[in-house]
């Protein structure tokens, strides 16, 4: 049997890659501000406010085209051929080349509606500026609801697995204790009835993370994240300012959606001057200069090249008198499209005001709502304590126990859930007052697990 030959190393190389890719290595978890990164670059809702910014910088440098000064070159040759027949004379036949070449030159001295058009460009890009900065917060406040939503998914699940691991524990130790006839089987069916439960609110929690962890992977456009979770124990910090008031008030000022209002409504009012300048003159500085030459001569002056240079400088000045009323009717559009456009400002001004507010007290109430689970989360591993204490010497039943593990259960999920609404609940109310930033999310990312 003929020996094979070694595979060369090179030849190895792809195998031992394709091995190294196959065994699974352990995810590493991800804090808030590396999946905020990943987002910024990848969702698709940011980027195209992003493009629409960079689009919005270039038209408004469009409009800025309308008050400088335009140029012209205009450049023509032709071959003519004449024929010319006289009374008295025999017929003559000319043919030359005549080049003119112009240049030409505008300058716009007093333009009104151009003017307008260019603040009108100015006032787009705040406006660009203003849609990018909500895009921005709004990316903030997705992230970290997704990132969130997977811890209390993922809490929630362990907390069910830890029920599940003392409720089997419970159904043996009724189980054993209806063998030795110190209980009813009373005991043991019930454990039983309460084990099954576990199990499907098990499943109901593990497909719930599954989903929430798609969403996010979704989110972020990588796959297989794994958020870290808050340090233990976690110190909620108090909200600053503590008057809802001076929120409202720093809303008014900075809230993204109030400013895109108010420049809608500059852009109204130089719409309005735009339409009235249809009844002002304009007035334009001109400037041309023509270089007209031909061979082999002309008509007049067979068998002789000319060339004529000629320059000229003047203004240019236009009067609308009469566009069938036209321009009136523009300027009752755009007056009636002002007011559209303040009353709109008033709305938005009034909604972000009642948003704040509902924001503010929304985090004050989930605060409140910490504390009370804090305290409850106590009293209910007390009351466990005690349940199981009491079982040990009769004067519990079975049932008083698991109702009391439900009880612990489910109050540090509700707990933990309460925690995690309070962090996206400031964030959310920093977006509501306008004055959300990435940076507001390190003080969330310093209390994550290491």
């Amino acid at each position: 049997m003929p020996r094979q030959r070694p595979l060369p190393p090179l030849r190895l190389l792809p195998l031992l890659l394709a091995l190294g890719a196959s065994v699974s290595l352990p995810v590493q978890a991800q804090s808030l501000v590396d999946l905020y990164d990943a987002a910024r670059s990848y969702d698709a809702t940011y980027q195209s406010a992003k493009s629409q910014y960079d689009a919005t910088l270039a038209k408004a440098a469009q409009a800025k085209a309308a008050i400088l000064p335009t140029a012209g070159l205009t450049a023509s040759a032709s071959q003519i051929n004449q024929d010319t027949q006289l009374p008295t004379a025999a017929a003559k036949n000319y043919n030359y080349t005549a080049q003119t070449t112009t240049l030409a030159v505008s300058q716009p001295l007093y333009r009104p509606a151009n003017w307008a058009t260019y603040e009108q460009g100015n006032k787009s890009v705040e406006l660009a500026q203003a849609q990018l900065t909500a895009a921005e917060q709004d990316l903030i406040v997705r992230v970290s609801q997704a990132y969130f939503d997977v811890l209390a998914s993922s809490d929630s699940l362990a907390f069910v697995k830890s029920q599940k691991a003392a409720v089997a524990e419970q159904l043996a130790s009724a189980k054993r204790n209806f063998e030795v006839g110190t209980s009813t089987i009373t005991d043991t069916r019930e454990a039983q009835a309460r084990f099954d439960l576990v199990v499907a609110q098990e499943l109901a929690a593990e497909n719930d993370l599954r989903v929430k962890s798609l969403a996010l992977d979704q989110l972020v456009g990588q796959p297989h994240t794994s958020p870290k979770p808050l340090r233990a124990p976690l110190v909620l910090a108090e909200l600053q300012p503590a008057e809802v008031e001076q929120w409202v008030i720093q809303s008014q000022d900075n809230q993204p959606s109030i400013r895109q209002a108010a420049l809608a409504l500059d852009v109204a009012k130089l719409e309005t001057s735009k339409a009235e300048a249809g009844h002002k003159p304009t007035l334009d500085l001109t400037g041309s200069y023509t270089v007209a030459q031909t061979q082999d001569g002309t008509s007049s002056l067979p068998g002789t090249s000319t060339r004529g240079n000629q320059a000229a400088v003047g203004v240019t000045f236009t009067l609308p008198l009469f566009a069938g009323f036209s321009t009136q009717n523009r300027v009752k559009e755009t007056l009636a499209l002002e007011e559209k456009a303040r009353a709109d400002l008033e709305t938005a001004r009034r909604g972000v005001a009642q948003g704040t507010r509902t924001a503010f007290f929304g985090v004050q109430s989930g605060q409140a709502q910490v504390k009370a689970l804090e305290a409850a989360e106590a009293s209910s591993q007390s009351a466990l304590d005690a349940n199981k204490l009491g079982y040990q010497v009769g004067v519990r039943i079975n049932i008083d126990v698991l109702n009391a593990q439900s009880q612990l259960f489910d109050t540090k999920a509700k707990l933990a859930k309460a925690r995690y609404d309070v962090l996206v609940g400031g964030l959310k109310l920093r977006q509501a007052s306008g004055v959300l930033a990435a940076s507001d999310l390190q003080p969330i990312n310093s209390q994550l697990a290491p």
